[in-house]
């Protein structure tokens, strides 16, 4: 019989918490707004297998994704639930988008006669939703020049516009401008509107949700982080009651080993010891995802405590002080954000330590890394 080799680092995904978060969410949202999933980046590094049928089953109404790519990867997995494409696809994947039944972003009329022609060739009817740029500077056509997408948007055959949104670009720390971009898409709206009153209009993501609560026309929000258990900005955005962690990361302790004061630790020679001191090695590194910038700054769990991280993250092995665990041995749970033993670490002070953001601590671990689902 084939063994199984232990995991040395490994996420773990918690599905019960999951399934609670959705039921939260759509608990929280106004009657009849479409709960539009962001499962992109393979479910935020997640894993979109084991996602997406709790998605479904939870009654979300539409699944967003980055890319093509992505898209097809859904459709092997849910054939009905409407998916919406947030970025730009290149000329060449204009047929994909009908054989995988995709709605794509349009944010220039180019766009639009190029799904045209698609549409025609096929002779099938495309979905898709217009953007306006309100002040993200990215996708969507400036919205003091949205009136003529809008415009050729309405009398383009074989297209069918189902939606209108924007992105915000700073929910949670400039609700100033935040209502200026609601005024901006509210305004660009207006003309599709009059012919369209059932449309969907969007703008808000989790954290424009927790800021900014849609209100009408408004009917379909982009849950992303949130759902995952993650505060998208938990210093002006406190988590909502019922909303749990999800993903927790971890890895093992390989060696441990004692080493006199003022020994240095790994390359640079960045860290060293002020005291006699047990060193522990973890099994992870960049490589697995742990970021670089994390060294001499952040700590892990073991047997619950913090224990600070000495010298560079390693490719494959990391550092640690064990001093005043005695007791540590070799097989040992270390625990980069999660809780373990009545401690906890956030993904939010994981990510500080690692001068980034959650969304790319998330969006970092590598695929060597199994997610473990409980």
């Amino acid at each position: 019989m084939a063994k199984t080799l232990p995991p040395r680092c490994w996420a773990e995904v918690d599905l019960a918490a999951f399934d609670g978060n959705l039921a939260t969410i759509r608990q929280k949202l106004p009657v009849g707004t479409c709960f539009i999933s962001v499962v992109k980046a393979n479910a935020y590094g997640l894993g979109i297998g084991p996602i997406v049928p709790r998605l479904r089953a939870a009654g979300v109404n539409m699944l967003a994704v980055a890319n093509v790519a992505e898209g097809a990867e859904i459709r092997a997995l849910d054939k009905e639930t409407p998916v919406l494409l947030l970025s730009a696809t290149l000329p060449e994947e204009d047929d994909f988008l009908l054989d995988y039944d995709l709605t794509p972003t349009v944010s220039s009329v180019g766009e639009l006669h190029r799904y045209q022609r698609a549409a025609e060739r096929r002779q099938q009817t495309l979905p898709v939703h217009l953007k306006v740029d309100t002040g993200m500077g990215r996708l969507g056509v400036w919205h003091q020049s949205a009136r003529d997408l809008l415009v050729a948007a309405s009398a383009t055959s074989g297209l069918q516009v189902r939606g209108i949104y924007s992105h915000l670009a700073n929910a949670a720390e400039d609700h100033e401008f935040a209502l200026r971009q609601r005024d901006r898409l509210l305004e660009s709206a207006r003309y599709l509107l009059v012919d369209h009153p059932h449309l969907l209009v969007h703008l808000s993501s989790s954290s424009g949700w927790l800021s900014l609560p849609p209100q009408p026309p408004f009917n379909g929000v982009r849950i992303g982080l949130l759902q995952f258990g993650v505060d998208p900005s938990p210093q002006s955005l406190p988590r909502p009651e019922g909303i749990s962690p999800v993903l927790s990361l971890h890895a093992r302790v390989s060696l441990v080993k004692s080493l006199p004061r003022g020994a240095s630790i790994s390359y640079g020679r960045t860290h060293r010891l002020e005291r006699n001191s047990r060193v522990a090695v973890l099994t992870a590194g960049y490589a697995d995802g742990i970021l670089r910038a994390c060294g001499n700054r952040g700590s892990v769990l073991v047997r619950g405590a913090r224990c600070p991280i000495l010298g560079h993250v390693t490719m494959d092995e990391i550092m640690i002080d064990v001093t005043d665990l005695p007791e540590v041995a070799c097989g040992e749970r270390a625990t980069f954000f999660g809780r373990q033993n009545g401690g906890e670490i956030l993904i939010h002070e994981y990510s500080q330590w690692c001068g980034t953001i959650p969304w790319e601590s998330l969006c970092a671990i590598s695929r060597r890394v199994p997610r473990l689902y409980q």
